[in-house]
């Protein structure tokens, strides 16, 4: 009987032995699969993160370009001949804090109520020597589907012929022959309501909006 009891014992010891390695194991295996399924976790989430703060960057960069940047409308006059308004002098600026505007990229759309129309630059413009005073007197008023340019100040002489880039303290006239855009009425008509913007590659655009006069009593006038 002491001789069965010991071995009983010895065996015991053995099995618990056996059964404390068994749990050691397991417990590693659980563990490492832990830490497996943590890297996994960390290494999505930092390239989550990653991903959200170059988004957040483009975005913010794209906003402040957007909000900050762009070109303004300083006024619209408009040349009357024969009960029309046959050209149209668009003065133009860069917004406070844009960039530099490249007019060769920008487009005008421009609209009378019964058509919409589609301008662009037509390679040609001429500076404030060139006028001699006479805004409406010169013949750069563009054509059916492009523009010209006059350039009114630019220190920089920036505003090529070529590459019109307009920067901050430069002034500009685009100028639209109306008769030709709208050549259905041979201008603009009065009581016309007329809309448009100046669409430049980056930044806000420049609106354009107003209604001509019930009649026509004067050769320029100020539309906007």
């Amino acid at each position: 009987m002491g001789c069965e009891k010991k071995m009983s014992k010895k065996i015991i010891s053995i099995l618990k032995e056996k059964d404390v390695g068994s749990i050691g194991i397991g417990a590693m295996i659980v563990f490492i699969a832990m830490v497996l399924v943590a890297g996994i976790a960390a290494s999505v989430l930092i390239t989550t993160s990653s991903r959200l703060e170059m988004q957040a960057l483009n975005t913010g960069q794209e906003t402040i370009a957007e909000v900050g940047s762009g070109l303004k409308v300083e006024s619209v006059e408009g040349y009357n001949s024969s009960g029309a308004v046959t050209k149209l002098a668009v003065e133009v600026a860069p917004r406070a804090g844009s960039p530099d505007l490249d007019l060769g990229q920008t487009i005008i759309e421009i609209s009378n109520s019964d058509n919409k129309f589609i301008l662009r630059y037509g390679n040609d413009r001429c500076t404030a020597s060139d006028i001699n005073g006479d805004v409406f007197g010169v013949s750069n008023f563009g054509s059916a589907t492009d523009f010209d340019l006059i350039v009114l100040q630019d220190a920089d002489s920036s505003v090529g012929q070529t590459t019109p880039v307009m920067n901050f303290g430069d002034h500009v006239i685009i100028a639209i022959d109306a008769s030709s855009v709208f050549s259905s009425t041979s201008g603009i008509l009065p009581r016309a309501d007329v809309s448009g913007m100046v669409v430049v590659e980056e930044g806000a655009p420049g609106i354009i909006g107003f209604t001509t006069p019930s009649s026509y009593s004067e050769t320029v006038m100020e539309l906007q």
